[in-house]
């Protein structure tokens, strides 16, 4: 996989729109080993702390949108945003970013995905892992055009606050 850097969305496939926008000549196979190196770059990412390979999966006009930190538009805004979540706590004790379950749809270019943002044992040996679902649309060449995250903001805050509470028990 190359970088994304250079490339623009193609027409078909604009960001964040709901209606279908088929995209030319995209297979399952294409979708799926790019959703496939997108969640390898994540977990690495997340051991490293490095989000720059990563984020070069997105376009250079890519549009991110998150329910808590709002919207982020083109590649180096996804990575900026990233890197400084992802620096901290609790985005720092996020270990790895386990897939439950993913759904391909190659006639609009999506994948829909269900990740867990898996937290770092508190001391305790119990597992913390909210998750969140992801739109990830297909912006052609093994890059994403834009990622949509969806989940319940109340409850994945809920299940923060209660690893934290274990971690400062376990401390």
């Amino acid at each position: 996989f190359e970088s994304c850097q250079g490339r623009q969305t193609p027409r078909k496939a604009r960001h964040g729109d709901d209606r279908i926008h088929p995209m030319p000549d995209v297979t399952r196979d294409e979708l799926e080993t790019t959703f496939s190196e997108f969640v390898r770059r994540a977990d690495k990412a997340a051991n490293i702390g490095d989000w720059s390979a990563w984020s070069e999966m997105f376009t250079d006009d890519a549009h991110y949108v998150e329910p808590t930190y709002g919207e982020f538009h083109g590649r180096a805004a996804i990575l900026q945003w990233m890197s400084s979540t992802m620096a901290t706590s609790p985005g720092a004790d996020m270990i790895a970013f386990p897939v439950h379950w993913h759904v391909v749809d190659e006639r609009r270019g999506t994948v829909v995905a269900r990740f867990g943002n898996r937290l770092r044992d508190p001391g305790n040996g119990n597992i913390h892992e909210p998750w969140n679902l992801a739109v990830l649309t297909y912006g052609g060449d093994g890059c994403w055009a834009g990622e949509r995250d969806v989940y319940d903001v109340a409850n994945f805050g809920a299940e923060i606050m209660a690893w934290m509470a274990a971690r400062d028990a376990c401390s």
